[in-house]
């Protein structure tokens, strides 16, 4: 059976629930170790998510067909 991968907003919901529970302080350690452990895997899986959604906007569909990278001139 095949696990359902988890939505970026669903990854950030989990990772703040699990930020407020180690703020806490009342975590015993090994599972504050635990929960610090699947924080970091789910605010990379975040940012990886963020990365991709960021190329994925940064290109201009033009009317050819073809992509071309948007730059903001500062």
């Amino acid at each position: 059976m095949e696990k359902k991968k988890n939505t970026f907003e669903e990854n950030m919901q989990e990772l703040e629930v699990i930020v407020k529970e180690l703020e806490s302080g009342e975590t015993a350690l090994d599972d504050a170790i635990e929960k610090f452990k699947k924080a970091m895997s789910l605010a990379a899986i975040c940012d990886e998510k963020l990365k991709n959604a960021e190329e994925n906007i940064s290109k201009i569909l033009n009317d050819d067909g073809t992509l071309t990278e948007f730059k903001i001139e500062e």
